[in-house]
């Protein structure tokens, strides 16, 4: 061990505050000795050149979700664009998107789903009358804008945009439910590449103002493509429909220099060879569905990927050496290279302290060997 791991001082002792990534829950993080800044050991781990350290989202990242950038003005004050994560309730409560689709958020599942038994639009072919998109000037964007840039950006970090839901996430979302929207892709298919055509257009649209007001280095866009046994349509239908919409998408954040993770439930390892092809730079997959590590042993020297420390379990309590044993793991089968940057969660403000330390250093400790033995 070469570098000496800094014992916990205590509470109120250990930093920066900062805001657990999809969670207004705050906690506190070390100031890390960084040789370099969060940003630019980011751009070398996406480009699997040389970095220094696995990243994390709490110390290297400022993150803002889509939802928190804009407030409706008139008819659109009373809609959110999307799910509010920041509002802590215990009942389920109904809210409309920016796009007008209705949505329940559960309380118990701490997400939202489209409201059972309300549907935006019945059929697919009937999209261009029915679906309205949002219009930029309906929202005021600047304030929370100028108000961020000026009390809270630091330049030095990876300011990451998540921009909201991929084609796929958009169809289910106005037909109600996964059912309706996988039916549409097999019997409405001229319809909904049409849809996909112009939510694209509309995506490029919105990454083009979000950029006006953001130095944004990331974005991330959500869209679920399978079930945890696999995915939902086939290579086909991602082929002829789903691909060239969501690369146009994707290309066209690269172009900007920003960086491109796609979040996507699901076991959606046959569609890894796509992703590739679209040159996206990380992939956010569910655990419990995709094998990560062996997805970083496969692919992982075209692709990255962003999870959490592998093999804990969510609500299971570890002690210190467990986590620090769990963390080395983690960075032994995925970081090889580079192409990976780690969400931490850990509430406990001293198991945190010691996660984010040991994480740092033994990456660097990893990195330094690894560029020894090259």
């Amino acid at each position: 061990m070469k570098y000496i791991r800094p014992v916990y001082p205590g509470p109120g002792k250990a930093g920066d505050k900062n805001k657990i990534l999809y969670s207004n829950i705050e906690v506190e993080i070390p100031k890390l000795d960084m040789p370099v800044t969060p940003l630019e050991n980011f751009h070398r781990v996406a480009a699997r050149k040389n970095p220094l350290w696995v990243p994390n989202s709490l110390t290297d990242f400022q993150n803002l979700m889509l939802q928190e950038l804009a407030v409706g003005r008139g008819e659109a004050r009373a809609q959110l664009i999307g799910s509010d994560f920041n509002r802590i309730v215990t009942e389920d409560y109904d809210y409309l998107d920016w796009f007008g689709v209705q949505w329940t958020w559960v309380a118990s599942a701490g997400g939202a789903v489209t409201t059972p038994g309300v549907k935006y639009l019945d059929d697919i072919a009937d999209w261009e009358k029915a679906v309205k998109f949002p219009d930029f000037n309906n929202w005021d964007w600047q304030t929370k804008a100028d108000d961020f840039m000026k009390n809270e950006y630091d330049p030095n970090k990876v300011l990451h945009l998540d921009i909201g839901q991929g084609c796929i996430q958009r169809l289910i979302s106005i037909l109600g439910g996964y059912t309706e929207g996988m039916y549409a892709l097999a019997l409405e298919p001229e319809a909904v590449k049409a849809f996909f055509s112009r939510y694209a257009d509309f995506m490029i649209e919105l990454v083009d103002h979000l950029l006006k007001i953001y130095p944004a280095d990331m974005m991330t866009i959500h869209d679920d493509w399978g079930t945890e046994l696999d995915t939902f349509y086939s290579p086909q239908m991602m082929e002829e429909l789903v691909f060239e919409p969501t690369n146009r998408i994707v290309q066209h954040i690269k172009s900007k220099g920003c960086a491109f993770m796609l979040h996507s439930c699901g076991n959606v390892s046959r569609f890894i060879p796509y992703m590739i092809d679209m040159n996206i730079d990380f992939l956010q997959l569910q655990r419990r569905a995709v094998d990560i590590p062996a997805m970083k042993a496969k692919y992982g020297d075209k692709i990255g990927f962003n999870t959490g420390i592998e093999g804990l379990d969510i609500g299971a309590v570890y002690t210190k050496e467990e986590l620090i044993e769990k963390i080395r793991h983690t960075v032994d089968i995925l970081g090889k290279g580079g192409g990976c940057f780690i969400n931490i969660f850990e509430r406990d403000p001293q198991l945190l302290w010691y996660g984010l330390w040991e994480l740092y250093y033994y990456s660097r400790e990893y990195y330094e060997g690894e560029k020894a033995i090259n």
